[in-house]
């Protein structure tokens, strides 16, 4: 499983976090401006339209009189009418607010993800970073939209309330206030419990969703262990966990709503019973009585929200924290100011400026060991790859092989020491200089959703037509688009899942043959390709990468027998070095790993 690098201690923002987002509203204040006014202007008029029933009833329904009715009545469609205008424009601006900030949220990211290095997506797994450009930035969105809008509505309308009410009646306006701080204490308790049973739905909806995951795509190895009972008792379990916490979650909702509810007659008990012996007594007339029910009934609303805004609020800090982090994260693999002034970087690059690679590669000295890793994988490894060598890495899996590839292609940087490239350290050009002339065909070969055509330009998006179809004859390629209904123009699918892996192999090679890289990479790229296709590439290779520099990690020993040097690998570390020849004449580690393999492949052929 891989680490994810959270820290727990992160939770020392001020005010939330939410300064961190300020270059994200910055853009749009005043359409935030302009909203936190309407809603203002909404609660206002909602603490306004109570006094207009007071009007009439103390002046139209006692007195019995009409005098001033059609004033009163355009006077109350009027601020009705304006009402109406004010909330359609603010939840205008609302949704317009989420989507922006959203989106410009998911770009920024999206766009710093791009700059980090490898050594992050190994740490931290693709549903965590999923997680952080679309969850996060959604929750965010919200929490600055609509969030806002109805905080601001629902303090305007509390403070209104409470000081209207107060000027009228103040004694009774205290009944009434009483229920308040009581409301709020039950609305806080229940909100904690709710968020708890909440959290835990989420957890037990994870493992549901898991386990139905792996119901489907573990359905062959399911049927073929014969194991079916098994898996419905596992998800039987969880599905009824999760009703069991449902369930719970739905009764304490219920509860907390009978609760809210129950305040809220209360205070309007409470004003029915005192208001009306005042209202007997001459005291206070009738229309004040109806201000204070329709403001009893009204301001618990408001605070159940309230204590439900500050609960959420907790919980988006984790969002908040978890988006900022992300983009506080800085690459390990980085150019200098220096390097982004003359080349530029990968948004903005200064092609003009790129001088042409050669291919000479020398390692000087180096020492390296990985971010999160503690052992060097290499200590002051020398070697010089003048330009058309070509190197195979070779070694059992997992002993480190594509160590050396991914210090060359500056996946990574060296702990100490210097890779130069042409006779300059590697880090005075900028990563996209580099990486614009490596050819990379890796072992599990990964397509672009869209047309075969669209995937083969990612390699070059200027090529013509004529160089495509030479770049896919050069590989043998042509019969998989052959093959395919609308040839070029076909849909690969996701991730190129309507393709065979060697299919999609052929592809990439073609795909990398067409950038025509002065540095070509294959990392293991024949494994998935059937022993005649391979023999087609590798003559093809063989040409391709005449001039070149090539480093070959493989999979058969047998394919790299050519090779200028092969570098041996056991556990991390170099143990031997030279020609096919002179390893093999050594009877080394070298010489085992061979003729292992060659009797191994000659048992298979003769079975």
């Amino acid at each position: 499983m891989q680490k994810e690098t959270e820290k727990k201690e992160y939770v020392s923002l001020p005010y939330f976090g939410l300064n961190k987002l300020l270059p994200y509203l910055k853009p749009y204040r005043g359409t935030i401006l302009g909203m936190v006014i309407l809603c203002l202007l909404a609660g206002v008029i909602d603490i306004i339209i109570p006094l207009f029933q007071r009007y009439a009833l103390d002046h139209f329904v006692a007195l019995g009189s009409m005098d001033g009715l059609p004033l009163f009545i355009g006077s109350y469609v009027l601020v009705l009418l304006v009402q109406v205008i004010s909330n359609i424009i603010s939840c205008y601006q609302a949704g317009e607010i989420e989507m922006y900030v959203s989106r410009d949220m998911r770009r920024a990211s999206f766009n710093h993800l791009q700059t980090l290095s490898f050594s992050y997506y190994n740490q931290n797994s693709v549903g965590y970073i999923h997680a952080r450009v679309m969850s996060d930035t959604a929750r965010i969105g919200g929490l600055v939209s609509w969030s806002l809008m109805d905080g601001v509505w629902n303090l305007s309308y509390i403070i209104g309330a409470i000081v209207v009410m107060l000027s009228i009646n103040a004694p009774l306006a205290l009944m009434v206030l009483v229920i308040v701080p009581l409301t709020a204490l039950a609305a806080a308790y229940f909100q904690k419990h709710l968020v708890a049973l909440n959290r835990k739905i989420r957890e037990i909806n994870s493992r549901l969703t898991g386990g139905f995951n792996e119901g489907i795509t573990g359905a062959k190895t399911t049927k073929t262990l014969v194991v079916e009972k098994k898996m419905e008792d596992d998800f039987n379990a969880i599905s009824s966990d999760m009703f069991r916490t449902s369930v719970r979650a739905s009764h304490f909702r219920s509860l907390f709503i009978s609760v809210i509810s129950f305040s809220s007659f209360l205070a309007l008990s409470l004003v029915l019973w005192r208001g009306g012996l005042i209202t007997m007594e001459g005291v206070m007339a009738l229309g004040t009585l109806s201000v204070f029910m329709s403001y009893a009934l009204n301001l618990m609303e408001p605070i159940q929200w309230i204590v439900r805004a500050i609960s959420d609020l907790i919980t988006v800090q984790v969002n908040v924290e978890r988006f900022t982090r992300l983009m506080e994260t800085e690459s390990d693999v980085r150019d200098t100011p220096e390097v982004i002034a003359k080349y530029g970087d990968a948004f903005e690059p200064h092609r003009e400026n790129w001088e042409p690679l050669h291919g000479d590669i020398e390692f000087r000295d180096v020492s390296f060991k990985y971010p999160d890793g503690d052992e060097y994988v290499l200590e002051h490894f020398n070697l010089k790859v003048p330009q058309g060598t070509n190197v195979a890495i070779v070694g059992e899996t997992g002993a480190g092989k594509s160590t050396l590839v991914n210090l060359v292609c500056r996946f990574f940087e060296p702990t100490s020491g210097q890779i130069l490239i042409d006779g300059r350290d590697a880090r005075e050009r900028s990563q996209l200089w580099l990486h614009s002339n490596i050819g990379y065909v890796l072992q599990s070969p990964h397509l672009f959703s869209g047309t075969v055509k669209e995937n083969l330009l990612y390699g070059r998006p200027d090529a013509t037509m004529e160089e495509i179809e030479a770049a896919v004859k050069s590989v043998s390629a042509e019969g998989v688009i052959a093959r395919m209904e609308h040839g070029y123009d076909s849909n690969v699918g996701e991730g190129g899942d309507l393709l065979s892996t060697g299919e999609k192999q052929l592809l990439s090679f073609a795909r990398a043959i067409l950038a025509n890289p002065r540095i070509f990479v294959l990392d293991e790229a024949t494994s998935s390709i059937d022993t005649v296709t391979e023999r087609l590439i590798q003559n093809a290779i063989e040409s391709l990468m005449k001039g070149r520099t090539s480093f070959v990690i493989a999979h058969r020993l047998s394919t790299i027998r050519q090779a200028d040097v092969i570098l041996v690998v056991k556990d991390g570390k170099i143990v031997e070095s030279g020609r096919h020849e002179e390893l093999m004449a050594a009877k080394g580690y070298y010489y085992n790993l061979y003729t292992r393999q060659f009797q191994e492949e000659s048992i298979n052929q003769v079975l």
